[in-house]
């Protein structure tokens, strides 16, 4: 990897890239630590240090992770990346149901620059959804896991200058408009750069928060530190292990000619990954297990029915043998649902009997389809199985870590997309480089 990077660097157009990509990089770090208008920073980081000291705010780790700690900050890039994440998923999703999102998917380049700026669209819409939400919960103090309620603690303090609602659709604006500019510092990335734009700034967002994370549990015990470090080896090892596993279909072509031409008669494969879903099977069973957290807030402490508590106590608390049961199970069900509407084993084999190819041993036609379908829903367990486990390790390490989530650093979606996008990109540097150097049998 280290060997990689190196050569990049000694090649100048490469050199250029990385450059730029670690310069939209730092812009998006900066934006991530400026408050937005109306924002009392010192209160915020004062409610800040009252959830390090032990409250854990369950409601908002996702959503924090994603914005590299902004969200909490309420600053002008609070949302992060999450709106545009949303977006994709959904788009994704109906392109199944929709027969015009399917239609364009199929006409190649300029099918899918429409369905892009439907994806733009749907984000800045969300956006202000969710901004709209934020900014109610932080004025109300439920942000802070009503920590910070005191007129002379709120984050978003009454102005002598301005009336509120006007500080609030201010605040408002600035975070849609912040989703607008990650939005298209990721297309440029993805553009002029290097890897996948989103890709990075997500990648950006976790890791900036991994060095503060580490320093607490030093902090704790140095001894517990170096039992997370070698834990996180491990976990890093056997995630890179599992996200580089496939199963690899051989794929014969028949000899055909086409006017004087004879094409065909070459040897490929299909490579079926044991992790097809990638972590959006985690995503959406965090999302969905967040629901009934954000129900129980129209409620008060001391009114709660007796099944508001029981869920208090057990679907909310993450370190309750019932949360994580369902956490398990919810993305197991993801990750066969997600690879059911993302990989059509009928289409694959329309496409290959098209092209005159077939597997050996297997007729072409419906039998295909039935066997990749077969070799399919046996990866897709492992898989599953892998996503669970990974996914539940933070809230198995609570205790370890002084029983708040975000002191785990590697587990969970964090180190997923740490792995994935850095694998991702390598690959990306490498195949460039291999353009670039690659020499012929005849010099």
């Amino acid at each position: 990897m280290l060997s990689a990077f190196f050569s990049a660097f000694r090649t100048p157009d490469l050199r250029k890239k990385i450059l730029f990509t670690l310069f939209i990089v730092a812009v998006y770090r900066l934006g991530a630590t400026i408050p937005s208008p109306g924002v009392s920073y010192g209160n915020v980081q004062r409610c800040m240090d009252i959830l390090q000291g032990g409250e854990n705010n369950q409601v908002f780790t996702l959503l924090n992770l994603f914005s590299g700690g902004a969200l909490l900050q309420l600053t002008v890039f609070a949302l992060g990346i999450m709106p545009y994440i949303t977006a994709s998923i959904i788009l994704q999703l109906l392109t199944v149901v929709i027969p015009r999102l399917e239609q364009l998917k199929k006409e190649g380049q300029a099918g899918q620059a429409k369905i892009t700026q439907y994806t733009r669209y749907l984000t800045l819409g969300l956006a202000v959804l969710q901004a709209s939400g934020f900014v109610a919960l932080a004025r109300s103090g439920q942000l802070f896991n009503n920590q910070c309620t005191a007129p002379d603690q709120q984050a978003i303090p009454e102005s002598t200058m301005l009336p509120m609602w006007l500080t609030l659709t201010a605040l408002v604006i600035t975070m849609t408009a912040g989703t607008g500019v990650i939005m298209w510092l990721g297309e440029m990335v993805t553009d002029r750069g290097v890897g996948n734009g989103m890709s990075v700034l997500i990648f950006t967002s976790i890791a900036a928060r991994l060095p503060s994370e580490g320093w607490q549990i030093w902090q704790k015990s140095k001894g517990i530190f170096a039992l997370v470090m070698i834990i996180g080896v491990v976990i890093i090892g056997l995630v890179v292990f599992i996200e580089q596993a496939q199963r690899r279909v051989p794929v014969q072509y028949a000899k055909r000619m086409v006017g004087r031409r004879m094409y065909g008669g070459t040897s490929t494969y299909i490579p079926l990954k044991v992790n097809q879903a990638g972590v959006i099977p985690v995503i959406f069973a965090s999302s969905l297990l967040y629901l009934p957290t954000l129900g129980l807030q129209l409620f008060e402490a001391d009114k709660m029915p007796k099944w508001a508590v029981w869920i208090q106590n057990n679907i909310v608390q993450q370190q309750s043998p019932w949360h994580i049961g369902i956490y398990f199970a919810m993305i197991i069900f993801f990750t066969y649902f997600y690879v059911a509407i993302t990989f059509n084993p009928t289409e694959v084999a329309d496409n290959m009997k098209k092209y005159g190819g077939f597997i050996p041993g297997i007729r072409p036609g419906k039998p295909t389809a039935e066997y990749l379908d077969f070799i399919l829903s046996r990866i897709t367990l492992p898989g599953a199985l892998y996503l669970g486990i990974i996914a539940v390790l933070p809230n198995l390490f609570m205790d370890l870590v002084g029983g708040n989530l975000q002191n785990f650093p590697f587990g969970g979606t964090a180190v997923l997309i740490i792995v994935g996008v850095g694998l991702e990109t390598v690959k990306q540097i490498e195949s460039q480089l291999m353009q670039r150097n690659y020499e012929g049998f005849l010099r």
